[in-house]
């Protein structure tokens, strides 16, 4: 009489790592934490930090209602501007929706007509001026280099696309080439915040 064993192996379970969105911690992370150490927004913190802003401080006149900080306003419109966002609505919703800009502004959300009139008025006429000294500063510091990019081989201009920032430790850039690029972005920049000024 023959005896047949039949041997059954359990198949192992597979292991998931704990995941829990809506788990509350006892001890919230700080927003500091969540950031690298040599993230670029925190050179840009860094960089306005230094600069001079007498004028732009000048625009304030006393009295009235609070306003936001314009120190915290000209972190978020250059950390955009670096990060390829020109449109006050973006701005608006990476305030909301990216720790980085919520770090850089310390929770301030300012909306997209806050943003606009900021950058419109405010800024009229130091906003070029500020923005070329710290992007010369990163320049030379070797952090910053700036690539224009076109969509094709026809080189049809992209709202969305045409510039980028390559962030590196030893890149080698051209003051001039440089002072060229920004006037350029400088331009679609404005472009950008006239018709968002315009709509309604």
């Amino acid at each position: 009489m023959l005896i047949f064993v039949v041997q059954i192996t359990a198949m192992a379970k597979p292991v998931f790592k704990e995941y829990s969105p809506t788990q509350a911690f006892v001890i919230p992370p700080s927003f500091d934490e969540l950031i690298d150490a040599n993230h670029p927004v925190r050179i840009i913190n860094d960089v306005v930090n230094k600069i001079d802003l007498r004028l732009l401080m000048d625009q304030y006149k006393g009295g009235g209602t609070s306003s936001y900080h314009p120190k915290m306003m000209l972190k978020v419109m250059v950390y955009s501007y670096l990060t390829n966002i020109y449109s006050s609505l973006k701005m608006e919703a990476a305030l909301k929706e990216s720790i980085h800009f919520m770090w850089l502004s310390g929770m301030n959300k300012p909306d997209h007509n806050t943003l606009n009139s900021f950058r419109g008025q405010r800024l009229k006429d130091t906003l070029k001026d500020i923005f070329v000294q710290i992007v010369q500063l990163l320049a030379d510091a070797g952090l910053i280099s700036l690539k224009e990019v076109h969509v094709d081989a026809t080189k049809i201009e992209s709202v969305a696309n045409r510039y980028t920032f390559v962030w590196g430790n030893s890149i080698k850039t051209n003051k001039e080439k440089i002072k060229k690029q920004i006037d350029d972005l400088w331009q679609y920049a404005q472009k950008v915040a006239a018709e968002e000024l315009d709509e309604p």
